[in-house]
């Protein structure tokens, strides 16, 4: 029970929550970037939340599905269809053997999640089953999907599907992503910053560059510096730090970040906010809103219980259609 990939995409590959514990020798946790779509994509379909999913650049793959499947997207738009019929985001489905899951334009966002009831089989490697392309470890044979590629389901999905069929509710995601600026929580350095800097980073936008990726996004924006100058030691960075490079402007260290740096660190991002950073795309605008610690924790908090919501609400309603079908 699987897909076969029948064309490849643009750096698709098998994600999870990410590897943690592990920073300390250098390997990041490199789980996927827009954890929120991970998770809403594996509750409509009945999984922990962290199981396996397959995360998706445009150009997307074209996937045959070689037995039946409880299947869900999330995340971006690439208007995808199933056998030429187009279907919708955050809605669960059943899908009969021989289908062909094709992306046909992008629409919105930059990365798109697709589940499995069951999750999508993958190597494990220091617990956990997300691709590391530089350690070539975990997911698919630690590499990007190619085509011909045989990717298997985790767990067999034992219910008869004749016709596709689309689940009767929809997971409303809009309360998951913040509108409007990113939130930042102020880092160690960014008191040193002059005061048209301070001004610059919460008042100017910052344009994402081409050559970003998963690493991290390389910010252009006004020149920033410090008003005083201070060597930096190096020291542990994550997920969202925000940092200021020797040519005046920033990166914004992403899932694959490295694990320590000297740069002078600005701020991080508020976890709420990093979901909605991975839909930009190059050449999209950030603008920053600083926030102190407790109002990060209590958004996040809000986020959480969303999920926690939908999760029950989503076990609910498949449990109650598949027993009754």
């Amino acid at each position: 029970m699987g897909v076969r990939v029948l064309k490849s995409g643009m750096a698709d590959s098998l994600r999870d929550a990410g590897r943690f514990g592990f920073q300390h020798l250098g390997i990041p946790p490199g789980g996927a970037m827009d954890s929120v779509a991970m998770q809403v994509v594996n509750i409509l379909v009945g999984n922990p939340i962290g199981a396996v999913v397959m995360e998706m650049h445009y150009p997307a793959p074209q996937l045959e599905f070689n037995s039946p499947a409880l299947m869900a997207l999330s995340g971006a738009d690439f208007q995808a269809t199933l056998d030429g019929v187009e279907i919708a985001l955050n809605q669960p489905m059943l899908v009969p053997t021989g289908s062909v899951l094709k992306f046909n334009k992008p629409v919105s966002g930059a990365r798109c999640y697709l589940s499995v009831k069951g999750g999508f089989e993958a190597d494990e490697w220091l617990g956990s089953r997300t691709t590391n392309n530089f350690a070539v470890r975990g997911g698919y044979q630690g590499r990007n999907l190619q085509k011909a590629d045989w990717v298997a389901f985790a767990k067999p999905f034992s219910y008869e599907v004749e016709e596709p069929a689309v689940m009767p509710w929809t997971a409303n995601v809009r309360e998951l992503y913040p509108q409007g600026p990113c939130y930042l929580i102020p880092g160690a350095e960014y008191e040193l910053l002059d005061a048209a800097s301070k001004q610059c980073l919460t008042h100017e936008p910052f344009q994402i560059a081409t050559n970003s990726n998963r690493m991290g996004y390389r910010l252009q924006s006004a020149p920033m510096h410090l008003g005083e100058y201070k060597e930096c030691l190096s020291s542990g960075v994550g997920f969202g730090t925000l940092q200021l490079l020797p040519d005046a402007q920033t990166i914004l260290l992403m899932a694959d970040h490295q694990t320590t740096a000297g740069y002078p660190r600005l701020g991080h991002v508020a976890s709420v906010s990093l979901p909605s950073l991975a839909q930009l795309n190059a050449g999209d605008n950030i603008r920053f809103q600083l926030i102190n610690m407790n109002t990060a924790e209590s958004l996040y908090a809000a986020q959480e219980k969303h999920l926690r919501q939908l999760k029950n609400a989503c076990n609910f309603r498949l449990q109650e259609y598949l027993s009754n079908d």
